[in-house]
């Protein structure tokens, strides 16, 4: 497997901007949660994200579609101010045939976090086929959408999710579609003298346990769940030597080798600072994507709060 480590050269670390507009872009990114699915649409791949996110006005839903060469086909963005009425639909034609996105959130119930927990739905619908339902309402999607039938190989294949904390960060995590729901804890243990040490609870036992963390900073193992190999990588450079806002990444990966979804180069979104990781889905990745058993991404970005 190819080294973590070596992913972060010189070329790949940045120092973040501590200018006004750079702090607020960081806040805004620490309250969101963003879904990506592999879907067919009008017999073509694509890859449709949900974006959940929170501001001071409230709860805020974004749907983007993507084609295979990472073209932006269409987005639809439910802002707070739209939101009071929590219900509504958009049309699209995708290679002459009409697409049509559906939500109902007017029930919607959400935690601390800014997706939310039940009482909703998002569906994608072309020639009267699911193409995509997120949420607990499927039968009130089926109705509303008119959809006889829910398509085949939709996948959920990665989220990545902002959390916070000071030495606990919190989050629940589906490593295999139609998995259990799992509770997964990370904890950055400093009561130790010499250097801190890092632990990751998955439903309260500890999977990894690294001690001397000033060196071993970045690094990765594998794991077992659910019967599955989960690759886990992590970097918590910026906690022990980054700027105040920085944020540590961690990756749960199952099945094909995780270092694929890696890209090395420079990173220019404020929401991932100094870390020095980045993923997307490269054409190389999606064309690998063809291959059975690719495998469910998540990332956590832990900011770190004093």
């Amino acid at each position: 497997m190819r080294d973590f480590p070596s992913c972060f050269g010189e070329n790949g670390v940045q120092v973040s901007d501590t200018s006004c507009s750079s702090v607020d872009a960081i806040k805004a990114s620490q309250n969101s949660v963003t879904c990506v699915y592999r879907c067919k649409l009008v017999a073509k791949s694509c890859l449709i994200s949900v974006i959940w996110s929170r501001n001071l006005m409230g709860p805020c839903v974004s749907i983007e579609i993507q084609d295979s060469s990472h073209r932006c086909i269409f987005r639809v963005d439910v802002r707070p101010s739209l939101f009071s009425k929590r219900k509504g639909s958009k049309c699209l034609e995708v290679h002459s045939t009409k697409v049509e996105i559906f939500w109902d959130l007017s029930g919607a119930q959400f935690g601390s976090g800014p997706e939310p927990l039940e009482g909703y739905y998002i569906a994608v619908v072309a020639k009267q086929e699911m193409v995509l339902l997120v949420g607990n309402l499927r039968k009130e999607a089926f109705k509303k959408t008119g959809a006889v039938c829910l398509l085949p190989n939709t996948q959920f294949i990665s989220k990545k999710e902002h959390i916070s904390g000071k030495k606990i960060y919190s989050s629940k995590a589906q490593f295999c579609e139609n998995g259990e729901l799992h509770d997964l804890r990370i904890e950055f243990d400093t009561t130790t003298s010499q250097s801190p040490a890092l632990l990751i609870r998955i439903d309260s036992k500890t999977v990894i346990h690294i001690d001397h963390l000033h060196w071993k900073f970045r690094g990765n193992c594998a794991i077992n769940i659910d019967g599955l190999p989960v690759e886990v990588f992590w970097d918590v450079h910026n906690w022990l030597f980054g700027p105040g806002l920085g944020n540590a990444v961690f990756l749960f990966y199952t099945s094909l080798s995780a270092h694929k979804l890696w890209n090395c180069q420079p990173i220019h979104d404020p929401s991932i600072s100094s870390a020095a990781l980045s993923w997307s889905y490269s054409s190389q990745t999606f064309g690998d994507s063809k291959l059975s058993g690719l495998g469910f991404s998540l990332f956590l970005y832990a900011w770190k709060i004093e």
